[in-house]
């Protein structure tokens, strides 16, 4: 196990100034836990980013690729048959490709967010036939989850190259 040290250590980000609004707060919030989970993931090394920490079988590369699946699912309105497979990138993904995915997946979601101008309105999305959570419900679940796995990925990647910090 590796220990801890100077170089594997990262300035810790603190969280963000936002505008007084609300949305301000919530998307301030949002994408401050996005980027520490893609930093937290970018530059892992193989094979220990996609392998299991902990006896539940979470990986780091996994947390990331199941965080894109949900950003998908809630703002964009894809359809997950399976959150369980999500835990899992493809053996044929590299890390770059899984974060840049990701990246490219929050890109999107901030579009749909940015034409959303009442936060008790329904996200607006491609699947029409399901009903939408409300633009706030939306930013608290993504924020509740994307915080919830970078707790995960801040011990996963300790306990990979003992690197800290957001």
């Amino acid at each position: 196990m590796p220990t801890a040290s100077r170089r594997g250590r990262r300035r810790d980000t603190p969280p963000p100034r936002t505008g007084s609004s609300e949305a301000e707060v919530l998307r301030g919030f949002l994408d401050y836990l996005r980027n520490s989970m893609s930093a937290k993931v970018a530059g892992a090394p193989e094979p220990q980013v996609r392998t299991a920490g902990v006896p539940s079988g979470t990986n780091l590369l996994g947390l990331l690729n199941h965080l894109t699946c949900v950003e998908r699912a809630t703002f964009l309105g894809e359809k997950v048959t399976d959150w369980q497979a999500t835990f899992h990138a493809a053996p044929e993904d590299s890390v770059a490709e899984v974060v840049t995915r990701y990246r490219e997946t929050v890109e999107r979601a901030n579009g749909v967010l940015d034409g959303c101008t009442d936060l008790g309105e329904p996200v607006t999305r491609r699947r029409p036939e399901r009903p939408a959570p409300s633009v706030r419900w939306a930013l608290t679940h993504m924020i509740e989850e994307t915080g919830r796995h970078a707790g995960h990925a801040d011990i996963l990647r300790e306990l990979i190259d003992a690197t800290t910090g957001r």
